[in-house]
């Protein structure tokens, strides 16, 4: 049958026909939705781990037990779960391993714009790179036989267009896959390093049978045209969602090499294409893997010389760069304009979110304030600007301890760390040990608002209930945070300015390591029950723009006075908090 499926929702699928059996995942925008589609499926366990190191050895234990196993993260979460990856390209598989990365070029959602396949290259782990949800299912399905022919994981490498844009995809049954008998095998599964050194050979013979296989295996495919408009024989080398718009740009005006598998790559499929033609152009996005490649084998290639290294690629881009080789024409792009100016809108907080009265109390604080990864960082942007740092999951708790042993300069003393509840779970749990064995007076406040957010409310092992929302093993916070050695741990209520300057200053002004819970459910939960909205007494309000200071997008000005967008107000009240003259209040009062 065939449908209409978003790239991850295939991937999904793809899980369900190669008959995996076992999930394990971390969510992270743009991978998230492959494993929210697949606890769809009864046939397959689901789960969110908490981190996707962990998540990869789970798929790896699964694997061993000999089922068909999957995990899945963006391309940041590779770098968490490199440890276990770069092992088990040595160990093997059992059942199949199939693990999904998602790239973000352009950073819709992201902190770099790192290229996975260097994890790839560097773990010796083939990666495959479909170029629309079609390609997507029929790789996974791939990709588990693979895994289980060559005794070795597969990557699967997705990009935000091919995981977030739909095209047509032909479903079957799923597979009727038996469990492999588990069977002790000290010298394969046991790295230590007297075995481990006797496994490298077989990765490397491995390579060269992928590298073989490369060579004539349908995923990579040559699409020979004639010479184009400009009399020269142009042909392209390309991957992925960039294959797309090759072939929409210039259509029957090139031959493309199209690389189904970007590790290991061919080599005489590249030479003998590169030999049929005259202009030999590699378009790949972010890195010139593809090119380096050819260039290696003595090519000469036209690649990042033209093209851009940073960002997406897109028709319209690869017509402005390339037209003039591929036609001998200047692309003039022909587009409809708005003549008026387009206001910007930038990203902000949500209407109550529970985030912006910590955030405003840090910012009247004038605290330096190292953050971390989730939304609650765009409490660095205006009016609050109430952030100082962002890295890597985790960081803002490990970083707050090297920087207030290191004295924090003029900060010292007012310097804390944020985190979201399920960044904390994911990575901060072992700096926030660090603080507590290596004594710094530090101050992490852990924003708890009982979800994970940024990737649209997915649970973690803080909500007590699992990736179906049924009950599930629930961590205290507090009680974690006390066996982990710190004496002062307080709760507040973001919503209470008053409670919230009190423990900041108070916690500051301590010289112990410390921990302040800053805990209120998310606003956009289905659940939460908000107050009714606020409005604003005009005949009261003096134009002061106090209530401006917090950035809620509910809140504006009109003709010099304060005012309210009941669709968006949730009456949380903090600006009535900020209010000097009290103009602020409840819609149900009577006029």
């Amino acid at each position: 049958m065939k449908e209409l499926m978003l790239g991850n929702k295939a991937f999904a699928r793809g899980l369900y026909e190669a008959g995996c059996s076992f999930v394990s995942s971390y969510p992270g925008t743009p991978s998230t939705e492959v494993t929210e589609e697949a606890v769809k499926y009864d046939e397959i366990y689901c789960e969110w781990a908490p981190n996707e190191k962990v998540a990869m050895e789970a798929a790896f234990g699964a694997s061993l037990a000999g089922v068909r196993s999957y995990c899945g993260m963006k391309h940041v979460g590779l770098n968490v779960a490199a440890d276990p990856l770069y092992t088990m390209s040595y160990t093997g598989v059992n059942g199949g391993i199939v693990i999904c990365v998602a790239d973000d070029a352009g950073m819709h959602s992201s902190q770099n714009e790192q290229d996975s396949r260097h994890h790839a290259i560097a773990s010796k782990v083939p990666m495959l790179e479909p170029s629309d949800s079609g390609e997507t299912l029929s790789f996974v399905k791939l990709a588990y036989d693979l895994s289980e022919e060559y005794d070795t994981p597969v990557i699967v490498k997705m990009c935000t267009r091919v995981a977030h844009s739909q095209s047509v995809v032909e479903t079957s049954d799923r597979a009727q896959i038996a469990r492999k008998p588990y069977e002790k095998n000290i010298p394969k599964n046991v790295m230590m390093p007297g075995n481990a050194i006797k496994r490298h050979p077989f990765v490397e013979e491995r390579t060269a049978k992928l590298r073989d296989l490369a060579e004539t295996a349908s995923f990579n495919r040559v699409e020979m045209r004639d010479a184009s408009a400009s009399g020269k024989h142009v042909g392209i080398i390309t991957c992925s969602t960039t294959y797309q718009y090759v072939r929409e740009a210039f259509g029957n005006n090139v031959s493309v090499l199209k690389l189904g598998m970007v590790n290991p790559l061919p080599v005489n499929l590249i030479k003998d294409f590169a030999a049929k033609v005259d202009t030999l152009i590699v378009a790949e996005e972010l890195d010139p893997i593809i090119e380096n490649h050819c260039r290696a084998l003595g090519l000469d290639v036209i690649g990042k010389d033209v093209l851009p290294i940073c960002g997406e690629f897109s028709q319209n881009l690869l017509k402005k760069y390339l037209s003039p080789i591929v036609t001998g024409e200047e692309y003039s792009e022909d587009v409809t304009a708005v003549n008026d100016q387009i206001p910007m809108r930038p990203p902000v907080m949500c209407a109550g979110c529970p985030h912006r009265g910590l955030f405003y109390t840090l910012s009247k604080n004038k605290c330096t304030v190292l953050g971390d990864i989730g939304c609650y960082t765009l409490g660095a942007v205006a009016p609050l600007a109430a952030m100082d740092m962002t890295l890597c999951m985790g960081a803002s708790v490990s970083a707050i301890h090297g920087f207030n042993k290191a004295g924090g300069g003029e900060n010292e003393g007012k310097t804390v760390a944020v985190i979201g509840d399920s960044t904390f779970m994911h990575s901060g749990m072992t700096g926030l040990a660090n603080i507590a064995y290596n004594q710094s007076d530090s101050t992490v406040i852990i924003l708890d608002n009982s979800i994970t957010g940024m990737t649209g409310h997915q649970q973690n092992p803080t909500t007590g209930l699992n990736i179906k929302g049924d009950p599930a093993g629930k961590i205290d916070l507090e009680a974690l945070c006390r066996s982990m050695g710190f004496e002062r741990v307080r709760v507040v209520d973001p919503y209470d300015l008053k409670a919230c300057d009190e423990a900041v200053k108070e916690e500051l002004a301590v010289k112990a390591p410390s921990v302040i819970i800053s805990r209120r459910p998310c606003a956009l939960l289905k659940n939460v029950k908000h107050n009714p909205p606020l409005r604003v007494n005009r005949d009261k309000c003096v134009g002061c723009k106090s209530c401006m200071k917090i950035g809620c997008p509910a809140i504006s000005m009109k003709d010099g006075k304060a005012h309210i967008d009941n669709t968006l107000c949730v009456g949380c009240g903090i600006c009535e908090q900020l209010c000097p003259v009290g103009a602020f209040e409840s819609c149900q009062k009577e006029d």
